[in-house]
């Protein structure tokens, strides 16, 4: 049976390296069958979170802008894969914002179960992606039903279109094929 799969991008540069991965990994989940939605980030407003909780009791923020609308698609996915670019060894602030905003899922009759996290940096090293994977993984644990399914890192990617050609964007494309 088909999965609805949501494929969210958190860089703000054309031409991203991350972007790539999601590409890649889209291209993959849809090849497998699957019903796949795209989301990038870039041009979207998204406030931080002001820490109401008022999401809690009605499932949606109290804040109206993009995010609502991510959040949702968030919720009825069955799997959702997160790309972003490795700064200072952590996640991008958009995708951070993102799931600091998707505090209405927590008490929310979600689907997504699987959740997988696509990474790009400029530095090598088998590392350098693990804050960014662990502070999705702190994420993840507030959801009961939902595990890390899997990673895919690009080092050494630093410049725009850099990835052209890396392994990592075949790797992404097969575990697309295996959602």
């Amino acid at each position: 049976m088909p999965k609805k799969v949501l494929v969210i991008g958190s860089s703000l540069r054309e031409k991203s390296n991350s972007e790539a991965l999601a590409d890649a990994f889209a291209a993959g989940a849809q090849s497998a069958g699957n019903h796949v939605k795209r989301v990038s980030l870039n041009e979207k407003t998204i406030a931080f979170c002001r820490g109401c909780l008022a999401c809690l009791n009605t499932h949606v923020c109290v804040i109206r802008d993009d995010a609502v609308a991510i959040t949702e698609q968030m919720r009825q996915a069955d799997v959702i894969a997160f790309a972003s670019p490795i700064y200072y060894y952590e996640m991008s602030g958009q995708m951070k914002t993102l799931l600091d905003r998707a505090n209405p899922l927590y008490s929310s009759d979600y689907a997504f179960r699987d959740i997988y996290m696509l990474t790009t940096a400029a530095e090598d090293g088998s590392t350098v992606p693990e804050r960014a994977v662990n502070g999705l993984t702190g994420w993840i644990d507030c959801f009961e039903k939902a595990r890390l399914a899997g990673t895919v890192f690009a080092g050494d990617v630093d410049g725009p279109g850099d990835i052209t050609g890396h392994p990592a964007l075949k790797t992404a494309y097969e575990m697309g094929c295996q959602v």
